[in-house]
């Protein structure tokens, strides 16, 4: 489907990774008018400037905040979480369409979320109206949101694992995740961290049972099989710049499985998700494909789901659900390859 007209969309935000992935996708996107990017450090700077990539792409200033926002159609925010709930409610007020790149609108438990992310929740209403915005499973909800919550990109891969087998009543309820991500996923600030002799030779794993992203792939796994998984997560720094591959065990509960045949019903017929062999993140670095695997070990499956954290793990599952949002072929402006190599 082409737009008579284009949408017309901004990003708050738009100097991190998922905000010049944002920028970078939308200024080439054959149904949207890229109009306004915000930033208080770059204001009055051309968009070009802070992402030379995109010289020749657009010619859009950096601004303080969004002026006009009621001649809008959609607006990204790409904040940290606790910043993002500021925004939101006045966005919405007006009539624009809102997708969330922060975890603030994702847990739908208010309890659950000032738990694991230690602050006040301070937009209830909007929280709970918040659609979860992962198109493989919640493709029907996202299409008649006016505030979509995007996923984590450790949430996509696994809950693209997990998910299907979990509804079939295949496995057990406990389920280890290990998963794998390059260092673009914690953000543009440097830290000692991500400092390359800290981490260039290095694999090494944090944030063991506090990372933010267990509650949020039990909470959207449960809402899509109606069965909530006990997760065990361990997250882990690999010297990559992108991509995430997740590692999943999980038990059968007896009696002969077609694993494959679960796979192959849920995700046979999408565009962005394909059941292989042997799932690969040069396969899908670079583009918003993801690839899920399986093998199995006794009575253990272990599955894999894989994917560029930037793209289909934040702002190109963004734009797939803004595409739904305004009732676009799902894949305009994302129907790209991997870099292979």
């Amino acid at each position: 489907m082409v737009c008579e007209s284009l949408i017309k969309a901004a990003i708050i935000g738009g100097t991190g990774y998922t905000g010049s992935e944002l920028s970078r996708l939308l200024s080439v996107h054959p149904n949207v008018d890229l109009v306004a990017l915000t930033s208080r450090q770059n204001e009055g700077k051309l968009v070009s400037e802070v992402h030379p990539f995109l010289k020749g792409y657009t010619d859009v200033r950096f601004t303080a905040s969004l002026d006009k926002v009621s001649d809008m159609d959609v607006v990204f925010v790409a904040t940290p979480h606790g910043v993002a709930m500021e925004s939101v409610p006045g966005l919405l007020e007006t009539g624009v369409k809102v997708i969330d790149l922060s975890g603030d609108y994702r847990l739908k438990d208010i309890a659950l979320y000032e738990k694991w992310y230690g602050h006040v929740h301070r937009d209830p209403e909007n929280l709970l109206d918040a659609v979860y915005g992962l198109p493989e499973l919640f493709r029907s909800d996202i299409k008649g949101a006016n505030l979509v919550a995007n996923p984590g990109c450790y949430a996509t891969s696994a809950i693209l694992a997990i998910a299907p087998l979990m509804k079939s009543g295949s496995i057990e309820d406990d389920v280890i995740i290990d998963s794998k991500s390059g260092t673009s996923g914690a953000g543009m600030v440097p830290s000692p961290r991500l400092h390359h002799p800290f981490c260039g030779e290095a694999i090494i794993p944090y944030s063991i049972g506090t990372h933010r992203h267990t509650p949020e792939i039990e909470m959207a796994v449960g809402m899509f099989s109606q069965k909530r998984p006990n997760v065990v997560f361990s997250p882990h720094l690999v010297p990559v710049i992108r991509g995430i591959v997740s590692t999943c065990y999980m038990k059968l509960k007896g009696g002969p499985v077609d694993v494959g045949k679960v796979y192959e019903e849920q995700y046979g017929n999408e565009t962005f998700v394909s059941l292989v062999d042997e799932p690969s993140m040069r396969s899908v670095v670079g583009s918003n494909h993801a690839e899920v695997g399986f093998k199995i070990v006794g009575d253990t499956v272990v599955s894999f789901g894989v994917l560029d954290n930037l793209v289909k793990g934040a702002s190109g599952q963004a734009v797939q659900c803004m595409n739904l949002m305004f009732n676009m072929d799902e894949a305009s402006g994302l129907n790209f390859p991997g870099l292979g190599v």
